[in-house]
């Protein structure tokens, strides 16, 4: 009994103490916010649309350092389901060159949802809006994670498929699972495929990935963080022909993704403001709400690294680098015939 009255005190204090953060970040969240780490105003501070023209073409990918976005498109629906306040083009050319895109089917149509909430667009948006990006600025890359969700058909690929030749064009992609180098990737969309089929392009399950969205309340973002923490720092060690993805996002019953970016961004900006000095590889580091100043952090590593550290990964990938190309060439040719066919 004594042991109950001495817990209940404490648990009351704990849930008194998780209102008033939640309180606290919901009136926070009222008015638009544009910090170096955070932004949900409707524009970017400023834009950073050719940044990979300055990576040697025989960069591998997997080299590169790179900002992204998590749940792409959600920009309606309410504090639950916004991600992201910048419209697609705002974001590429902001730099962000990692897109994380859901797809419902519904009778072979792609709608753009997160969750139950509708996006105001469909999967044809999002291909014609990388076109263009991609036509206007050639030298860049876009990778595109493309998943099902608010539908559980586990049937995509067909219609994914119809959506390209309709609203893109075939040789828009990078047809391999292979990771290629920065010359063969740019003025490709490479789609990283989260769904079964035939392969369009690489498979998003080939990446090391840290994705513990789950973030039950504020009371938990220490637990976010350190797993964020944890990616980054085996990021520099890691596998280098694997591309390295990183989820800075996170969301749950009462820490909605808004509220989660206000507080784990700036952590993600002084953990990275840390690093400037040093040549580290990072990988693709996907974000909700993020700012000018913090993409333009993360690209900055990249362009360091490639002056300092070309070197090591030209000597990576300079055995049997013939032999490798071929070989994609190779697997250009079958998937585009296998799927001509389909």
């Amino acid at each position: 009994m004594r042991s109950y009255i001495k817990q209940t005190p404490m648990k009351m204090h704990k849930l008194l103490a998780e209102l008033m953060i939640l309180l606290g970040i919901i009136e926070l969240s009222c008015s638009a916010v544009q910090r170096p780490d955070y932004d949900d105003t409707s524009n970017p501070e400023f834009l950073n649309p050719s940044w990979m023209s300055s990576i040697p073409d025989n960069q591998p990918l997997s080299a590169v350092t790179m900002p992204g976005t998590h749940n792409t498109m959600a920009l309606y629906g309410g504090v639950y389901a916004e991600c992201q306040s910048w419209s697609l083009a705002s974001q590429l050319r902001a730099g962000i060159r990692f897109l994380d895109v859901r797809v419902r089917q519904v009778n072979g149509n792609l709608t753009i949802h997160h969750g139950v909430s509708y996006q105001r667009a469909h999967f044809g948006h999002v291909l014609e809006g990388v076109a263009d990006f991609l036509r206007e600025y050639p030298t860049e890359t876009v990778l595109m994670r493309v998943k099902e969700e608010f539908s559980e058909t586990n049937d995509i690929y067909g219609a994914v498929v119809d959506y390209i030749h309709r609203y893109a064009h075939w040789d828009l992609l990078w047809h391999s699972r292979l990771v290629p180098t920065m010359g063969m990737a740019r003025g490709k969309l490479i789609i990283l495929q989260d769904f079964s089929g035939p392969d369009l392009g690489m498979r998003y399950g080939s990446l090391d990935i840290a994705d513990d969205w789950k973030v039950p309340t504020l009371l938990h973002l220490d637990e976010k963080w350190e797993s964020v923490y944890n990616h980054l720092e085996a990021s520099p060690s890691g596998n280098m022909a694997q591309i390295f993805l990183t989820y800075s996002s996170g969301a749950g019953l009462f820490a909605h993704p808004r509220s989660v970016a206000q507080l784990i961004n700036p952590q993600l900006y002084d953990y990275l403001q840390g690093k400037t000095d040093l040549n580290q590889r990072f990988g693709i580091i996907c974000m909700d709400f993020p700012a000018s100043p913090i993409i333009r952090m993360i690209i900055d590593f990249q362009l360091k690294k490639v002056q300092n550290k070309g070197n090591l990964f030209n000597l990576f990938f300079q055995k049997g680098n013939t032999g490798w190309t071929q070989k994609v060439s190779s697997e250009n040719s079958k998937t585009k015939n296998c799927t001509d066919k389909a």
